[in-house]
């Protein structure tokens, strides 16, 4: 029987067997495993999820289920002229909650933004932050957040685990796909002085819940609809070669892959057709699950300094240095890129 494609990470990995023996240990002989990514250990973090055409709906009674009262919503003027604040907003009106707005993020969301937003956000005693929109709102969200519980510059947080006392719950709904944003534990932002982008590494910041509506996909610019694909596309192929790679993210990377690479051009030429945009949705989320767990490379590595330097398009720096960087790592470990 052929193995499917979601599962060829795990068959070709032999997970869950002793690599010497083929058998698994009884008890008193744990301390053995742990020796490859086929047996060591895997730890998979990800958000609540709620998927599908019309999963928008469901942020009302997401929000009051962790606490809100006054949710605060990070968004931007695209998702204003689009309308989706409207309808996120009247949702959450609907539950009995009154959202604070903030909407001035910026493409790669600055320091100075994020912090401004915090003061409105503790003006206006508001709880529960909701992410509506691209990478850059959801990742100013987090920042908020970030602030909110922990106070100081948002540049301080840089680097991983800096993030020391909880944050207040967060919903993120994105409008790109993708991103993968809304189920990692990065934030991005750009250092504005030094023209860098700096990352922040948390588990605290996978939020509690995604709420992922591909009808928002809908209203993407092309030229974003594009940029996003090939982001969510080397979040995939640089997760699957991570050396932090393991048979859970692979699964998710490789089925990514496939998804991204036959339905992307097909949501270019047919904006609202449902299917693709579900594909790529479920791509965008799955190659976040693997990057989030798996951690990236090289290509994101040099696009985060470019795109700080020049605030150019994120996706689209990751699509000009990625063939470089598969050409690279392929002269190495060729047999890893073969499943791709």
């Amino acid at each position: 029987m052929p193995v499917l494609p979601e599962n060829l990470a795990m068959a070709e990995a032999g997970w869950g067997r002793d690599k010497t023996t083929g058998e698994l240990t009884g008890p008193g002989n744990g301390a053995g495993h742990g020796t490859d990514a086929a047996t060591r250990i895997a730890k998979f973090h990800a958000p609540e999820i709620v998927f599908g055409p019309g999963a928008l709906a469901e942020l009302g009674h997401c929000a009051r289920r962790l606490g809100a009262r006054r949710p605060f919503l990070v968004t931007d003027p695209g998702l204003i002229e689009a309308g989706w604040l409207d309808e996120a907003a009247g949702y959450l009106r609907e539950s009995g909650l009154r959202p604070a707005v903030w909407h001035d993020v910026t493409p790669n969301p600055k320091d100075h933004e994020i912090e401004a937003a915090f003061q409105w956000y503790a003006e206006s005693g508001s709880d529960v932050i909701i992410g509506l929109g691209g990478g850059s709102c959801i990742d100013a969200a987090k920042g908020v957040a970030i602030l909110s519980g922990n106070g100081g510059r948002i540049l301080g947080y840089e680097g991983v685990d800096k993030v020391v006392h909880p944050i207040p719950p967060t919903v993120m709904v994105p409008s790109t796909s993708g991103t993968g944003a809304d189920v990692s534990q990065f934030a991005v932002v750009t250092d504005t002085a030094a023209r860098i982008k700096i990352t922040i590494i948390s588990r605290t910041l996978v939020p509690e819940i995604s709420v992922i509506d591909p009808r928002l996909l809908t209203t993407m610019p092309e030229w974003l609809n594009a940029s996003t694909g090939l982001d969510a596309l080397t979040h995939a192929i640089e997760s699957f070669v991570s050396r932090a790679h393991n048979p859970l993210t692979d699964s998710h990377a490789l089925h990514s892959v496939s998804l991204i690479t036959r339905h992307l051009l097909r949501t270019l030429l047919h904006p609202t057709e449902t299917r693709p945009r579900l594909a790529m949705a479920q791509g965008s989320l799955e190659a976040g699950m693997a990057f989030t767990n798996a951690i990236l490379g090289a290509t994101h590595a040099m696009s985060h300094q470019v795109g700080g330097l020049l605030d150019a398009p994120h996706g689209v720096v990751n699509g000009v240095l990625l063939p470089h960087v598969i050409r690279f790592n392929a002269q190495v470990s060729p047999e890893r890129f073969v499943p791709l």
